[in-house]
């Protein structure tokens, strides 16, 4: 995956962190999110999203509450358009490493 993503990437742009999601795969640059969709039943197809941090208005998160039997996480990113983008990780993820690369890039660098 990592190849398939750097071939996307500009000049000085860097990977700072990836995750999978339950199906999908959410890469986090110094420019912006790239959420990578994969399609069909073998998986071989994939779409390419990006979400520029300069865009976003807002952002939530949602940690899993005590003894819940799924442990997932959520993260919504609203953007100046309105379009919101909702992406659920697996249990163990560090979601509170996740909100401050988020709020890093989204208000530090404007």
């Amino acid at each position: 995956m990592r190849g398939e993503v750097n071939g996307l990437l500009i000049p000085g742009e860097e990977m700072l962190a990836a995750f999978k999601t339950i199906r999908d795969q959410l890469i986090f640059t110094n420019l912006r999110v790239i959420a990578v969709d994969v399609q069909g039943i073998t998986g071989a197809r994939k779409s390419y999203t990006t979400l520029p941090y300069s865009k976003i208005q807002y952002y939530a998160i949602q940690t899993p509450g005590f003894m819940e039997l799924v442990p997932d996480s959520e993260l919504y990113l609203v953007f100046s358009n309105g379009f919101t983008a909702t992406f659920e990780f697996r249990g163990g993820t560090d979601i509170g490493g996740l909100s401050r690369v988020i709020a890093d890039y989204v208000l530090n660098h404007r």
